[in-house]
């Protein structure tokens, strides 16, 4: 039995959503198996621009996809006060 090759592909998440959802729905229709985000809070050559945070990007990837498996590719310990001040 021969399996096929699945590809995973990584979005930026630097897109405003009016031009993300492009992207992601791209991907899907390109057929990628899986799609992930980086969450950090700025990265290389985009420190200077947006950068939107991996769970609501992967929220709305969610929305504009049907198929495609979706995930973090890193993410961030953001270590908080569970008491909010």
């Amino acid at each position: 039995m021969v399996e096929a090759t699945r590809l995973s592909t990584v979005i930026v998440p630097i897109h405003r959503w009016a031009e993300g959802q492009k992207i992601w729905r791209r991907a899907e229709d390109l057929g990628f198996h899986a799609a992930y985000t980086y969450d950090h809070l700025s990265w290389r050559s985009f420190r200077d621009g947006p950068w939107f945070g991996a769970i609501p990007t992967l929220t709305a990837a969610a929305t504009a996809t049907q198929r495609m498996r979706l995930g973090t590719l890193v993410t961030s310990v953001k270590p908080r006060s569970p008491i909010a001040g």
